[in-house]
C-alpha cells in the first residue's frame, strides 16, 4: 500500500523541512500500524526563495521525496492538479506545507477509508482562531452564498487537506478544465466522504501568501465555476428596471397630460439615470465574468508548465530515474 503526500509549495522553504520531518514521523508510525509506504511529492509553484533548493536536498537525502518545479507561479489549483497527475499511491493526500494540516490525523483517516465505507476522509476546522475577524466573517459569508446558489454543496471550514482512494483521484483528474476550483470539484466527483473536525492551527513558519483579494479572486472562481445563478440574478435585475422604466414612463405621461411639465426634478432624474447605468454594468460585469472564464477554457492551454523534476535532476546526475 502505498500513499502519496501531495504538498504544493509557494515560498516555503522554512516551513519544508518542518513538514517534512513531522510527515516522516507519521509515515514511520504508519509503516510499523498499517503497513504503508509513503511518497512525499513537493509541487514548487514557482517560488522566489529556496523551496527548489529545498526540495533537491529532501530528494537527495531521502528517495520517497519526489518533486514538481513550476516555470512560474501558476497558482495553488494547478499545484494541486500536478500532484495529483504524479502520484503513484492507492492512496493520495493533499496538505500544506505549513503543517496547518496535521498529519498526526492520516492513520484515521487512512482507517476510514480502509472500511471500504468511504472513498474520502476530508477535513474541516472548527473554529478560526488567529484569523482577522474580518476576514472569517467574509469566509462564512462566501460558504452561505455559494451553497445557495450553486447545487454542489461546498462544507463551511472544508481545507484543501484530504486523503483519496485512487478511484476519486482519477475522477478528479478527468475534470481537466483550466479554471480550478479544487473544494467544488472534490464535492462535485461525488464519492462518499466521512469529514474529521479540528481546531485551526498557526503556521510553523513563513507568511500566508492569501491576502483579502486574493481570498475574494479565489471566491468569485468558485461561484462562477460552479454556480450560474449570477446570469439569472442579472435577467432577474433587467425585467425589474425595465418593468420599473415602463410604470416611470406611463407615470411622467398621466403627469404631464394631468399637471403640465414642470422643469423640477432633474436632481432625481440624475439619480435614476446613474442608478440604472450602475446596474447595468452590475450586469454586464457578470455575463463578461462568465466570458471570460469560456474564453480561457476554449484557449486549452495547458493548467501548469514544468521547469524540472526529480526525474529530471537524476538524468541530469547520471542516476537512476524512477519508473514512471
Amino acid at each position: 500500500m502505498l500513499i502519496s503526500l501531495i504538498v504544493p509549495c509557494y515560498n516555503e522553504e522554512e516551513a519544508m523541512p518542518l513538514f517534512y520531518r513531522e510527515a516522516s514521523r507519521v509515515a514511520a508510525a504508519m509503516k510499523a500500524s498499517h503497513g504503508a509506504d509513503f511518497e512525499f511529492i513537493f509541487v514548487d509553484d514557482g517560488s522566489k526563495d529556496g523551496t527548489l533548493r529545498v526540495a533537491r536536498e529532501l530528494h537527495d537525502a531521502d528517495p520517497r521525496v519526489r518533486y514538481v518545479s513550476f516555470s512560474r507561479n501558476f497558482g495553488k489549483e494547478a499545484g494541486i492538479y500536478a500532484g495529483l497527475q504524479a502520484a503513484r499511491g492507492d492512496y493520495v493526500a493533499t496538505m500544506d506545507a505549513d503543517l496547518q494540516d496535521p498529519p498526526a490525523l492520516l492513520p484515521e483517516m487512512l482507517d476510514a477509508l480502509l472500511t471500504g465505507d468511504y472513498d474520502c476522509a476530508a477535513t474541516r476546522r472548527t473554529t478560526r482562531k488567529g484569523e482577522p475577524r474580518l476576514r472569517s466573517w467574509f469566509a462564512r459569508l462566501f460558504y452561505r452564498i455559494i451553497n445557495k446558489m450553486s447545487d454542489t454543496e461546498i462544507v463551511d471550514g472544508a481545507r484543501d487537506f484530504r486523503l483519496m482512494s485512487r478511484r476519486m483521484v482519477d475522477a478528479v483528474l478527468d475534470m481537466a478544465e483550466y479554471n480550478r476550483f479544487s473544494k467544488g470539484i472534490f464535492s462535485w466527483v461525488g464519492f462518499s466522504t466521512k469529514w474529521f473536525d479540528y481546531e485551526n492551527v498557526e503556521r510553523v513558519a513563513g507568511q500566508t501568501k492569501w491576502n483579502f483579494w486574493s481570498l475574494f479572486k479565489y471566491s468569485i472562481e468558485g461561484i462562477v465555476g460552479f454556480s450560474t445563478t449570477p446570469l439569472l440574478v442579472a435577467a432577474a435585475a433587467g425585467v425589474i428596471f425595465c418593468v420599473a422604466a415602463f410604470i416611470g414612463i406611463l407615470f411622467v405621461v398621466v403627469r404631464a397630460l394631468l399637471f403640465g411639465d414642470p422643469t423640477a426634478g432633474w436632481p432625481s432624474l440624475v439619480c435614476i439615470i446613474l442608478l440604472c447605468s450602475g446596474v447595468q454594468l452590475f450586469c454586464l460585469g457578470i455575463v463578461g465574468e462568465y466570458l471570460a472564464k469560456t474564453y480561457l477554457e476554449v484557449k486549452h492551454r495547458p493548467i501548469y508548465l514544468t521547469r524540472e523534476t526529480e526525474q529530471d535532476r537524476d538524468a541530469r546526475r547520471g542516476g537512476k530515474v524512477p519508473h514512471a
